[in-house]
């Protein structure tokens, strides 16, 4: 049944806007040396990017900017990225060539295929969730991507020191994470109990943290351990 609803239940609706002719210059110039194609094995980090250092993955990463930002700010780490609009692909990759970071790829496709096919178990040392679609009308609430069967796959991703990091501008929707990631088993608040944690230094403030401040929004981060034995 898992299976099904990852297929037909998705957290996010493709819109598409149209390229600029920076963003389609750099997909035709850096995406043969930054992006990862889809397929359904799973990857070798050591390969990918030639170092042992620890991987972060980033879902839904906008445009990129704090992306970028916190690649090059954090030498020591690798970063992919995973983005399902196109322009924003467009948009990181030309940030990956004007600043000449090494340690990022970039990922064009739905998260959670990638998440079951691609991304190998205790590889990822941090898995970033900023600002996603809330689907704030009760009706949606199905398609919020933070859900049980997601956290799941996390669990197994995550090495036996990773964590979670997920942050929100919507209250509403920072409560049910709150409550999904505490009664999970196996991962662990780093805030305690049903606290929400500081801003780390290492993020940077997005897009669309600044356009949720600008409408009087406030907000939640989330930080939490996966439990291993």
């Amino acid at each position: 049944m898992s299976d099904i609803i990852r297929r037909t239940v998705k957290s996010f609706i493709l819109r598409q806007g149209r390229l600029t002719q920076g963003q389609q210059r750099a997909l035709a110039q850096q995406w043969p040396l930054f992006g990862i194609d889809f397929t359904p094995q799973p990857l070798d980090f050591n390969s990918l990017f030639g170092n042992q250092q620890p991987v972060i993955l980033e879902i839904g990463f906008g445009n990129g900017d704090s992306l970028a930002q916190m690649a090059r700010e954090n030498p020591q780490q690798n970063f992919i990225g995973i983005e399902v609009h196109r322009p924003g692909v467009g948009h990181l990759l030309h940030l990956i060539q004007q600043y000449e970071i090494t340690n990022l790829r970039v990922m064009n496709h739905d998260a959670i295929d990638i998440l079951h096919q691609q991304i190998a178990e205790n590889s990822l040392s941090r898995v970033q969730l900023y600002f996603p679609d809330p689907w704030h009308k009760t009706k949606h609430n199905k398609r919020r991507i933070v859900q049980p069967a997601f956290l799941d796959r996390l669990a197994q991703l995550l090495n036996k020191d990773g964590q979670i990091h997920f942050a929100t501008d919507w209250h509403d929707y920072a409560k049910h994470m709150m409550k999904t990631l505490e009664n999970h088993p196996q991962f662990s608040n780093q805030a305690g109990n049903f606290e929400f944690s500081p801003k780390p230094d290492y993020r940077p403030t997005t897009k669309f943290e600044r356009r949720g401040q600008k409408l009087g929004h406030g907000v939640w981060d989330l930080i939490f351990s996966v439990n291993k034995d």
